[in-house]
């Protein structure tokens, strides 16, 4: 059976997941789930998001700071402007994964936002948030979805304005890390944090 939330530590209940590590439990307790707004922001999660995939969310959480420093803090309009000295640049950094398909996505999607008026990413991730009196709180982690109808259509929206690596699942963990969704547990303390 497919558990629900989990005491930890301190004895307060959480999603299972947030319990391996330290760094999860202050992830999961501080920033999972809490409404990001901001083109810059949304620009970060998105290409965290996309760096992520394949790989566990630890390993893009502890070099984020790593991915901050090389990427300029996620300023699209800096990251827009990066060369190819830049590019060879973020190769060779170990702070970094250096997936040479993650990065140019990251440089391309920096480049396709650009030209976008100030808060038309915020306005278009936002704009696919469900309705949460339609969403029951997940009692079990079996009840949180990978992929919904929402995360389909918020793919499928970026997609067409230009962006990469921006899958339906992908879309779906950034509606979870943003707060567009709230999938902590119903008995999580997060949960009644938000």
């Amino acid at each position: 059976m497919t558990p629900g939330a989990v005491a930890g530590p301190d004895g307060a209940l959480r999603c299972p997941w947030a319990l391996s590590t330290d760094d999860y439990v202050a992830y999961h307790d501080e920033e999972w789930g809490r409404p990001v707004h901001g083109d810059d922001a949304l620009f970060e999660r998105i290409s965290l998001e996309a760096f992520q995939s394949g790989l566990s969310w630890i390993t893009i959480l502890r070099r984020r700071p790593g991915f901050r420093a090389a990427f300029a803090e996620f300023r699209i309009e800096k990251v827009a402007a990066f060369t190819d000295a830049d590019r060879e640049r973020l190769l060779a950094d170990t702070g970094i994964i250096r997936n040479r398909a993650k990065i140019d996505a990251t440089l391309d999607n920096a480049r396709v936002l650009a030209d976008w008026a100030e808060g038309d990413l915020d306005e278009l991730i936002w704009s696919h948030a469900p309705d949460p009196a339609g969403r029951p709180a997940p009692k079990t982690l079996a009840d949180v979805p990978a992929v919904t109808p929402e995360s389909t259509a918020l793919s499928k929206a970026l997609k067409k304005r230009g962006l990469r690596f921006v899958g339906p699942t992908t879309a779906y963990a950034l509606m979870q890390a943003c707060g567009l969704v709230d999938d902590h547990l119903e008995t999580c303390v997060a949960r009644a944090a938000r």
